[in-house]
């Protein structure tokens, strides 16, 4: 297809639900355009007045978007050569958001009368306005099909993915319903938990898909061809979603290559698949893991997004979606704080206008308090002099927003240097031990050729790898592959028990380290007893600075102590100690 006369997005209207087909728009939303008549005496809308908002101001000292050191776009090596700069950190600037401001463009105007009143599904109108050009010029500037997407803000990616399943799924009860209306997903074997608890209840079957050290597998045995191809209709329904997270993938950090997103894509188009792309770590990705990463984007794309910083990543599913079956999830949990609970979701116009009318009868729109917040952080005070005497502010900017996320990269990428680093260097036990009969059959021939016997003994070493690993070339984690065959226990307890009882046993003194079981991310119970045991997720992200590398330190060293126990005593005990973890999946912090 010509970049020059790209087609309309394809009609996927057959997908939505039931539900989501009989969804018309908020008759009560409609008189908003009204609202905005110069003029007009506004006695239709049940709105209360605006002077009684108890608030004269939102404030906050929040950082200039220069804070954090980047790092290279380009492969570093050594990965030390990035190691953050001592220098003081820029100063902070005053963020305040007044009452009313002076100006009276919808898109500009960032104040407390309007972010606090009720407003429209779509999103705050300033913060939406500077999301949609960034997604539009900046994120996404290749978008294949004509017109190119629309945006809706969310609460964040949960809120982003529970109102597509809403809008592309039918629920399905066993005993009620008949199981050729069955519906699916597809996932990675090890996915996100999350997402998953989103889709369980409403009955559909959760269809993992094998992957490898960059993610889904197009083909090949339990590739995504292999898995449509070949489905059983006893089962329900051919899977019509595919959820995946391409960057940094959540457990097993894998990075989609363009060639790879290519070749899924193409089979999703065959199938009539639609790609709910969920990426909170699209900004994560590390040129300076080990050993250097392969080129992922090989194909150069007709239009740069503006910064030399968002060209060098791995361009978005949208980028080759021309017929707009990609729903993308993004979210301000990562590049802000979780707490925001904002995001937003970008697809083409007619699927954005379906979840539009869901959002009119669910949340309506996020907070108004932190829009109004972002907005100011990142656009800054539009009129001359904000009312309540505050001084403009100038704000981030575009360039600055990108700043800061390049910052941002740059502190995420040491913390994982400084983790692979660690676990590089203890991924064996080693052992030193002398073998009598061998000693002595030296020291005889040597005594037989004449030499002087010495004094010093002979050794053997021998070494067991206790785990294996892949730098993460994007997001927030380190998925560990246990050996755990080569444990002296091997033998004497089935391997799922030693995994769990090695999970509780890094806990211990002196250890004190907690990771995620894999079994937590196995989206099948097959997945779950064939394999899950055999990793642990470990996150970089949320410990200080300096515990990083303690950290990392002492999971070496708890697997070094864990694998020199040659005895079962005390084992089932810590075995019994993990029951039940898989279930506690979906508390705070489990991300």
């Amino acid at each position: 297809m010509s970049a020059s006369n790209p087609k309309p997005p394809r009609d996927l209207s057959h997908h939505f639900s039931r539900v989501t087909q009989e969804r018309k728009p908020s008759n009560i939303k409609q008189f908003y355009k009204y609202f905005q008549i110069p003029g007009i005496g506004n006695l239709a809308g049940g709105m209360p007045n605006n002077n009684y908002f108890p608030f004269d101001t939102l404030e906050g000292s929040a950082a200039l978007p220069d804070r954090f050191k980047s790092t290279p776009n380009k492969p570093v090596d050594p990965p030390s050569a990035t190691k953050r700069s001592k220098t003081p950190a820029p100063v902070a600037a005053q963020v305040v958001v007044p009452k009313e401001s002076d100006t009276k463009d919808l898109l500009r105007e960032i104040d407390l009368k309007t972010a606090l009143q009720y407003g429209t599904a779509q999103g705050y109108p300033p913060l939406y306005a500077f999301l949609r050009q960034f997604t539009r010029n900046n994120l996404h500037p290749n978008v294949p099909y004509a017109e190119g997407p629309e945006i809706i803000l969310t609460c964040g990616s949960t809120d982003g993915m529970a109102k597509t399943v809403e809008a592309f799924t039918n629920p399905w009860f066993e005993g009620r319903d008949p199981i050729n209306e069955k519906e699916g997903m597809l996932c990675e074997e090890f996915a996100y938990t999350n997402a998953l608890q989103a889709v369980k209840p409403r009955g559909l079957n959760i269809v993992p898909v094998k992957i490898d050290d960059e993610g889904m597998k197009a083909s090949g045995k339990g590739g995504l061809e292999d898995v449509l191809e070949n489905w059983d209709e006893s089962r329900g329904k051919r899977p019509h979603l595919l959820y995946t997270v391409t960057i940094g993938q959540n457990p097993t950090s894998g990075t989609l290559s363009l060639a790879r997103r290519t070749a899924l894509y193409r089979i999703c188009v065959k199938y009539d698949v639609l790609i709910i792309e969920d990426d909170p770590y699209w900004y994560l990705q590390y040129p300076s893991a080990r050993p250097s990463p392969p080129a992922l984007t090989t194909a150069k794309l007709p239009k740069s997004s503006g910064f030399p910083f968002l060209d060098s990543l791995v361009p978005s599913y949208l980028s080759v979606d021309y017929e707009g079956r990609v729903i993308r999830l993004d979210t301000f949990s990562k590049t802000v704080a979780p707490g925001c609970r904002l995001g937003w979701v970008t697809a083409q116009p007619a699927l954005v206008e379906k979840l539009l009318r869901i959002t009119e009868t669910s949340t309506q729109q996020p907070s108004g308090y932190v829009q109004a917040m972002i907005a100011q952080l990142v656009m800054g005070s539009q009129g001359e002099i904000p009312k309540g005497g505050v001084a403009k502010q100038d704000g981030w900017k575009m360039a600055g927003w990108v700043r800061w996320l390049e910052g941002l990269r740059g502190e995420y990428e040491r913390r994982m240097n400084t983790m692979c680093e660690t676990l590089d260097e203890g991924q064996f036990l080693v052992k030193t031990g002398r073998r009598p009969s061998l000693e002595s059959a030296v020291r005889a021939v040597s005594l037989e050729e004449g030499d002087e016997e010495e004094e010093d003994e002979w050794r053997v070493i021998s070494s067991t790898k206790m785990y294996d690993f892949q730098w993460p070339m994007g997001g927030m984690f380190v998925w560990i592959e246990l050996k755990l065959e080569c444990h002296p226990l091997a033998k004497k307890l089935e391997l799922e028990r030693l995994a769990r009882a090695l999970w509780v046993f890094l806990t211990t003194e002196p250890y004190l380290v907690l990771v995620s079981p894999g079994t937590i991310f196995s989206p099948t119970e097959e997945i779950l007893k064939e394999k899950g045991w055999r990793f642990f997720r470990m996150c970089f992200a949320a410990v200080s600075t300096g515990d990083v590398g303690d950290c990392s330190e002492r999971f070496v060293s708890g697997m070094r102590a864990f694998w020199r126990r040659k005895d079962l005593d005390g084992i089932e005990e810590l075995a019994a100690q993990s029951e039940g973890v898989e279930a506690q999946a979906a508390v705070p912090g489990f991300c």
